[in-house]
């Protein structure tokens, strides 16, 4: 319906004549036929008030040839409102901005605008016809699947919009998909990922510290929460750096772009999914950043988010459609972090609605996954970023609190399409049957098989942590180990000591070095596929969030020292790195360390005695957590290494004797020896 209220513009003679109105000009044919009806109504009581009965009367009647053209312009605006209300259509973006022939079919193409709501909607191209519509009545949206056929080629879809008061159009570039040479190439047990938070790690390109409409204070390195200038060119200036680590794929916190006024150096609270951060560079400079990390013989890894947007997203204002997030900015329930009900078979949606549908802060509006729109628009999202980027696979944050059925579509279709597709998800649970739950390669006790291909090994995050640093047994570790039934696939776990979300290593152990590097050492030596912090190979500090995420040094103008060169180094870090260094170059050199299968020799509260065994190749690892020496007899009789003949030590572990199958062995304080089984 149309809208009449008092004009706050109008003069003190017209505000006296409560017959006069200003007019919101409607959007529909049949509000345009209510105007006029309106005008009817209202200017013969407008003409009567000019040349009434009343004292008054007379005096207007003296004003009569002012008040009719008055009149007159009055008439003529509301027969002009007829044409200015129904205001011809505007589309002001389009996504995906782009598809490529080849890919899957149909498209949904996003339409945001004004006036759409009658619109009638075409497409003329060889090869790409519409297959449906959704208009949707705020006008400000619509919905448009195109088909693509196998012979369609590359170029500009126009797509016309005609609507009784006028026409636009917008277009979708359909591009020829790269080769997949050196594109896609999944994770595997071979590799180390190292994680970046690419505001934090280097500047590479000053410029864009301060993008245009940048709110005051956004950029500051003496805020802890504002963006420090960080960018993907610092990343891609350091790559000799990784590869000279031994780091084979990158972990890219989101690099979605988010807005320009809030804390969002994180990448976590995205606004616009298929842009930049203009903070961290242009897409252009995503996409030489994949191609040279590549080149490198350096894979990467994307942060998705399907389960929120940030708090400025157009959608927290304007939905698409209805139901496109739970609830609305003003109207919604906050989440209480509470999702291990969702494993529990006994449990009722009462149990974690707040887990899937709650906006998390009670700030980032939580998307609704079920929608069958919402579904198709994360899913064309991610295949979006694959090809664009040509990355190697997904970290997919916050995966609990997104429905199981979601996943099960989602992350099925990227495999389909892509064979090698790797996805890592965040169960941050430190219990294995809850984060199992979650682990594709089977189905869940609801039916739905998720289809990730791991999730991060959190329990053994804690395992590790508790046993060097506050002073749990080892056994710990043959406890979490145990439940690795739990998994189709607990080789392909990603462990970690530490990332963004907790606090450093080596502030959990108190600033001890010695912890940090034994720690370092069960992550290099243990099954599963190792994930470095930035940062923890040259012994950074750090407390709980935002301490955890302070600049790497040499990255920024102005750094006291250099971090990224040995000669910048200060003793500890060189340590530190020279640690982490050799272990990576011993997986990289030792299959069985990457590849094999873990045995239990002898597990005690101090120690830990395990092999690493392939067809080809045996290791014995040797993890000691006690502060003094201590002699050791191991009998090796009933275990996977019992016709052993002799041990060559691998990194600066001492030597061990065999004397009737029994292993004499001094342990060193705080240490993991490896040996080659003769």
């Amino acid at each position: 319906m149309f809208q009449l209220y008092p004009n706050p513009t109008v003069s003190r003679w017209q505000r006296n004549h409560p017959t006069l109105y200003s007019v919101r000009c409607p959007t529909s044919k049949t509000n345009r036929s209510q105007l006029a009806l309106l005008a009817i109504q209202v200017l013969p009581p407008y003409h009567r008030s000019l040349g009434g009965n009343t004292s008054q009367g007379n005096a207007y009647r003296g004003l009569a040839v002012t008040h009719t053209r008055r009149l007159l312009v009055i008439v003529i605006a509301v027969a002009l409102s007829l044409n200015c209300a129904a205001a011809a259509p505007r589309v002001a973006k389009v996504e995906p901005p782009n598809w490529w022939t080849g890919l899957v079919s149909p498209v949904m193409v996003l339409l945001y605008g004004e006036n759409l709501n009658d619109a009638r909607i075409s497409a003329s191209y060889p090869g790409v016809q519409i297959e449906k519509t959704q208009l949707q009545p705020d006008g400000r949206h619509a919905f448009v699947w195109l088909d693509i056929s196998q012979t369609a080629k590359p170029g500009d879809v126009p797509i016309a919009i005609k609507t009784a008061s006028g026409n636009t159009s917008a277009s979708l570039q359909l591009l020829a998909r790269a080769p997949e040479q050196g594109r896609f190439q999944g994770i595997t047990r071979d590799d180390v990922i190292y994680l970046i938070m690419p505001d934090r790690f280097a500047d590479g390109d000053p410029s864009n510290n301060v993008p245009k409409g940048a709110a005051p204070g956004t950029y500051d390195r003496s805020a802890p929460k504002a963006y420090h200038g960080g960018d993907l060119k610092g990343v891609q200036d350091h790559l000799p750096y990784l590869k000279d680590l031994g780091v084979t794929t990158l972990w890219l916190n989101p690099i979605f772009d988010n807005d320009n006024t809030s804390e969002g150096y994180h990448g976590y609270s995205g606004s616009d999914l298929y842009a930049v951060e203009d903070h961290f560079g242009t897409l252009l400079e995503f996409q030489q950043l994949v191609s040279a990390a590549h080149k490198q013989g350096i894979k990467v890894l994307l942060d998705m988010v399907p389960n929120h947007v940030g708090p400025k997203h157009p959608w927290a204002a304007s939905q698409p459609a209805p139901g496109w997030l739970h609830g609305t900015t003003a109207n919604h329930i906050n989440t209480d972090y509470d999702y291990p009900p969702v494993t529990d078979p006994h449990a009722v949606e009462k149990n974690y609605r707040s887990a899937l549908d709650g906006w998390f802060a009670d700030k980032l509006p939580d998307l609704a996954q079920e929608n069958p729109l919402v579904a198709q628009y994360l899913l064309q999202n991610a295949y979006w970023w694959m090809e664009t980027g040509g990355v190697d696979g997904f970290r997919i944050d916050t995966f609990p609190y997104v429905p199981r059925t979601f996943w099960k579509t989602y992350l099925q279709s990227l495999e389909t399409t892509y064979p090698n597709f790797f996805a890592v998800g965040e169960v941050y649970n430190f219990e294995p049957p809850v984060v199992s739950y979650f682990a594709g390669g089977q189905k869940g006790f609801d039916g739905i098989d998720t289809h990730l291909t791991t999730p991060f090994d959190f329990p053994m995050n804690s395992a590790i942590r508790e046993i060097v640093n506050h002073g749990a047994s080892a056994k710990k570790i043959v406890d979490v180990l145990r439940q690795d039934r739990l998994y189709p696939h607990p080789e392909l776990l990603v462990t970690f000591i530490g990332n963004h979300d907790m606090p450093r290593f080596l502030t959990d152990a108190k600033g001890s070095t010695a912890k940090l590097k034994l720690g370092l050492s069960l992550l290099a030596t243990l099954r599963g596929i190792p994930q470095l912090y930035s940062g923890d190979e040259i012994a950074m500090p750090g407390g709980e969030d935002p301490d955890n995420r302070h600049d790497f040094p040499g990255g920024f103008p102005g750094d006291p020292h250099n971090a990224f060169t040995a000669a910048g180094r200060t003793p500890e870090e060189q340590d530190v790195y020279a640690h982490v260094q050799g272990l990576l170059n011993l997986r990289r050199e030792h299959p069985a360390l990457r590849l094999g299968g873990q045995k239990h020799v002898v597990v005690a509260d101090d120690y830990y005695v395990f092999t690493r065994e392939t067809a080809d190749e045996r290791l014995l690892v040797v993890f000691y957590k006690g502060e003094s020496p201590k002699s050791l007899s191991v009998d090796l009789t009933g275990t996977s290494i019992s016709n052993a003949h002799g041990f060559t030590a691998l990194n600066s572990a001492s030597p061990i004797t065999l004397l009737g199958g029994k292993l004499q062995m001094q342990l060193v304080p705080m240490s993991v020896a490896i040996y080659k089984v003769n």
